[in-house]
């Protein structure tokens, strides 16, 4: 089963997120199967392509209940 999830990127007090598509059962620094955008929690900046989310889950891509938080879907 796929996952959209947030993957945590830089350095430990400056961290932002990947948004993107990976197997629910990998590690959360694991293989991505798409990339898809990013967050970042100190600006509240989020650049996400529509488009692919909605592919994505039209495929059976499920997203996570904290990244639901962020994009309030």
């Amino acid at each position: 089963m796929l996952k959209i999830k947030l993957i945590p990127v830089g350095k430990k007090h400056q961290i932002s997120y990947r948004i993107g598509v990976c197997e629910s059962k990998s590690k959360i620094t694991g293989h991505l199967v798409d990339k898809i955008g990013y967050y970042r929690p100190d600006t509240k900046e989020l650049s996400l392509d529509k488009d692919k989310l909605k592919s994505w889950q039209t495929k059976g891509a499920q997203i996570t209940a904290s990244l639901r938080k962020i994009i309030k879907v």
